[in-house]
């Protein structure tokens, strides 16, 4: 299975009085979950099963790279072993996560084997994370793409 997580895009604090579930992306967040889009397509990366937070900031982030899917409650604040045990039971060849740290994060470091030291310092909002899982339960990374390596 190949396992993409999507962090979402960077979220606003304008409006410091919405609860954090509701909090949307900030311009700069937009901007990232395009440039985000376009390498989404560049690479030809189309999970077959998309699973989002229900959360504000994740949704826009799903909606601006373009793809759609399936809007979860349970992924909101999940922790890695939360995530992992939706992932093990969706029946698909590909699967993408659209959550929050430091569940994603987390789940990463759970299953990549030798991680890079970016990687293992930090998952930032709207980077990618994608990733083939073995059989073993351990992943191979095939790619960390943060949004400032899209940046032209």
């Amino acid at each position: 299975m190949i396992l993409y997580l999507l962090r979402h895009a960077k979220s606003s604090w304008e409006f410091y009085e919405l609860p954090d579930h509701d909090r949307p992306l900030a311009p700069r967040g937009e901007r990232a979950a395009k440039a985000m889009a376009q390498h989404l397509r560049e690479r030809g990366i189309a999970p077959e099963l998309v699973l989002c937070s229900t959360a504000t900031r994740a949704r826009e982030t799903l909606e601006r790279v373009g793809l759609e899917g399936v809007l979860e409650p349970g992924l909101y604040g999940a922790s890695a072993a939360t995530l992992l045990a939706r992932v093990q039971e969706a029946d698909a060849g590909s699967v993408m996560l659209v959550g929050h740290n430091p569940g994603l994060h987390d789940l990463a470091l759970l299953l990549v084997r030798n991680p890079p030291p970016e990687l293992e310092r930090k998952l930032p909002t709207g980077a990618l994370v994608a990733m083939e899982l073995g059989a073993d339960g351990r992943a191979e990374l095939l790619e960390f793409t943060r949004p400032r390596d899209l940046e032209r």
